[in-house]
């Protein structure tokens, strides 16, 4: 498969998928949704030119830190992390790229994502301003705030029903703006949620992605994942996200063992090494 997508047989999303698939990832489990990268930055100009190498995120960093002003308070935490029971190792991000409350966030206005976002915030819908209202808000949020590290899902590319409130769930107002929470917000580029995918998913094909999309799949899937490497990129999340990290069967205690299965289901996955 390697070898197809290099000779450029199968496409970038073919081999994402792919990937993620051999990961462990699957559409099945919430807690191990494929995640897909966040692939441009520019989310305010009337024209997308993917000739401009400048409307691409940088690849080769994990999203928290693509804005270089949060690479020192990312490298700070780590560094100054201390356990004092020394069962926790240091990490740079105690969120994780991909998790279940994530995949509900993005995918709200669609069943049955509705329906599991409703339970898990007790049976009513979260507050407005902490819904997926807007991609440009949702892009700038990343880029301010280091502790939200949220990648993408792959219905970014092909599925443009989820911009859209076609339910007409009422999700309330923003509470500066008094906005009320609708369709989702478009770059100004998009000129409808057809349009928006068709661009973006052009984006993934892209010459300039093509040639730096290995950079993240080494972040995510590959050696940069654990170990020094990811120290170097700033790439480390929390302990128990890892695979093997934490040997449930080794657990006697029926309540510690719940605990640690619900904070691993909430908190998200690393995908096995590739």
């Amino acid at each position: 498969i390697f070898q197809k997508w290099v000779n450029r047989e199968i496409s970038n999303f073919d081999y994402l998928i792919q990937l993620n698939t051999m990961a462990g990832r699957t559409y099945n489990d919430l807690a191990q949704y494929p995640v897909f990268p966040w692939i441009l930055r520019d989310y305010t100009s009337e024209e997308l030119d993917l000739n401009n190498p400048a409307v691409f995120r940088d690849l080769s960093k994990p999203i928290g830190v693509v804005n270089e002003k949060n690479a020192k308070t990312v490298k700070d935490k780590y560094e100054n992390f201390e356990d004092p029971l020394g069962m926790i190792d240091k990490f740079h991000y105690g969120t994780h790229y991909s998790n279940a409350a994530g995949v509900m966030h993005y995918l709200i206005r669609v069943e049955p994502f509705t329906t599991l976002h409703i339970q898990l915030q007790s049976g009513r819908f979260d507050c407005a301003d902490r819904q997926f209202h807007s991609i440009p808000a949702t892009w700038q949020a990343l880029m301010d705030n280091p502790n939200d590290v949220k990648e993408l899902i792959p219905e970014f590319f092909y599925f443009p029903e989820f911009l859209e409130n076609q339910n007409g769930f009422n999700l309330g107002q923003l509470q500066i703006s008094k906005e009320v929470v609708n369709d989702v917000v478009l770059p100004k580029w998009a000129h409808s949620p057809e349009d928006f995918i068709y661009k973006h998913r052009k984006a993934l094909e892209s010459e300039y992605v093509s040639a730096h999309l290995h950079e993240w799949i080494d972040l995510i899937f590959g050696y940069k994942q654990r170990g020094p490497a990811a120290v170097e990129a700033l790439n480390v999340f929390y302990y128990c996200t890892y695979e093997g990290a934490v040997d449930l069967d080794a657990l006697t205690d029926e309540k510690e063992r719940k605990a640690l299965e619900g904070m691993i289901n909430n908190f998200g996955q690393t995908p096995c090494q590739l």
